[in-house]
């Protein structure tokens, strides 16, 4: 049987601990904020009106701070999805993970909608 070299199982178990550390890292309450203002304020940058911006707004919850209410109109939508895909590559994995799903979920929002207001 084979062994493998220490200084390849050091180098390995380095590799899962950053991986746990930035894990955990990336779902901490102040990260996850920073994360959601950036895009608050990047996703009304871009949006084409005034009218439009002011519709975003992202709401932390005092008492539970793993709690966001992020509102927005359903026009904004696609502006906010741009904003979060530009800013993926820069996230902790555990973030981009999150901000991936939360992406998911709107525009699965904003396709129900639509087919909702199509059907009638």
């Amino acid at each position: 049987m084979s062994r493998v070299p220490e200084n390849v199982e050091i180098n390995t178990i380095n590799k899962l601990v950053e991986t746990i550390q930035d894990v955990q890292n990336g779902l901490d309450p102040e990260v996850l904020s920073s994360w959601y203002a950036i895009l608050e304020a990047e996703s009304k940058a871009v949006c084409p009106s005034e009218e439009l911006s002011s519709t975003i707004a992202v709401i932390q919850n005092p008492d539970l701070p793993m709690k966001f209410e992020f509102k927005c109109s359903k026009r904004a939508i696609p502006y906010v999805i741009d904003v979060i895909e530009n800013n993926l590559n820069s996230m902790p994995f555990a973030t981009r993970l999150y901000f991936q799903k939360f992406e998911e979920i709107i525009e699965g929002e904003l396709k129900s909608y639509y087919l909702q207001n199509m059907s009638h």
